[in-house]
Parts: structure tokens; sequence; C-alpha cells
């Protein structure tokens, strides 16, 4: 037994060691040298400031605003520690009166509205961090934003078009906005 031992712990930290330190620091240095964005996390840094990240969505509820979609992360809406979706099946009444309450808000800031909503901008994604919406749901949402920041609606219109992410490799995914540069810009468009 015990000359079957001391190489099995022998294997245990020497494996431990390559596995565990090593290797994940050789990842991680190739990482910061080849994709020094993506390796800190697709931060988006204004006044020096890191203020979100590309890949995480963020709560925006004010009407001035592009609304993103829901998230069904908790204890509260983005939280990264804790992606996930609300595992509401279609039948469950908690999902429904979440789409209700949505729609109700997105009604409220926007009455006069008669598009047909789509529904990225009522449910969550898989993740509940998703940090784009459809082309479709920022279109939905033009009229509102112009009017509340008093831009002209073609003005609202473009600074989507320019935010609009097109497929991945041309073929992979849909096209999307994200909200948080979008918003970004639209703050820098006012402050001009």
């Amino acid at each position: 037994m015990r000359s079957q031992l001391r190489p099995a712990l022998a294997s245990l930290a020497l494996l431990t060691v390559l596995t565990g330190l090593v290797y994940p620091l050789i990842v991680t240095g190739i990482a910061q040298i080849v994709f020094p964005q993506q390796a800190q996390g697709s931060l988006i840094v204004k006044d020096g400031k890191a203020i979100g990240s590309e890949l995480i969505g963020q709560s925006f509820d004010d009407p001035q605003y592009f609304w993103g979609r829901l998230s069904a992360t908790e204890p509260f809406p983005y939280n990264a520690a804790a992606s996930s979706g609300s595992n509401y099946g279609p039948l469950n009444p908690a999902l429904l009166e979440m789409v209700q309450g949505r729609v109700a808000a997105l009604k409220a800031a926007d009455p006069d509205n008669t598009q047909p909503i789509p529904v990225d901008l009522v449910t969550a994604s898989g993740s509940g961090l998703d940090p784009h919406i459809s082309p479709a749901a920022a279109e939905y949402q033009v009229a509102r934003v112009a009017r509340r920041r008093g831009l002209d609606v073609s003005t609202v219109r473009q600074l989507v078009a320019q935010h609009t992410e097109g497929r991945d490799l041309a073929v992979l995914g849909e096209p999307r906005v994200n909200v948080l540069e979008l918003n970004l810009a639209l703050d820098a468009t006012a402050s001009k």
C-alpha cells in the first residue's frame, strides 16, 4: 500500500500545480497579450472610469433611454454572479405577470405607441444578462427616446443604425443593438 501511496500523492501534487496554477497562469497571460480588451471583461470606459461591460446588460427605466431585455437574475437585475434564466414555463403565472408588468411599463412610458411590442422587450434571455436588443425592439423605442430628449427621430434612428451589429461571421446569430453603447451615444449627442 505504501508503495502505491507515495506515487499517487506525488502525481496529485504535480497535477494540482500544473492544472491549478501553471496552466491557468499561462492561458491568462496569453489572453492578456492577444485579447487584452476581452481578458479584462470587455469593459466600457468613460472618463477613465469603467461604467459597464459590452457583455452584461444594465437596467434602464428612464424613458429618455433605450430599455434592454428584462433580467431574471437575483437579488438584483443583471447580477453577473447569478446568471440564469427564470426557468418559468409558458404556462407559469409568474411569467405572465412579469410580461404583463413590462408591457404596462412600456405603454406607460409611451402611451401613443401602437406598434406591436417586440418579444425581447418583455422577456428575459437565457442568461438574464443579455446586453442586446433586436433592431425591432430599438425601433419600437425610437419615437419615445427622440421625444423625451428633444431630438429628431431621424437622428435617433441614425444612432440605432450606427450601433446595430451584424451577424457574427456574416451567418451566425441575428443583428443586435448593444443598449449601453447606444445610450452612451445618445448622451454624447445630447451634450453637443
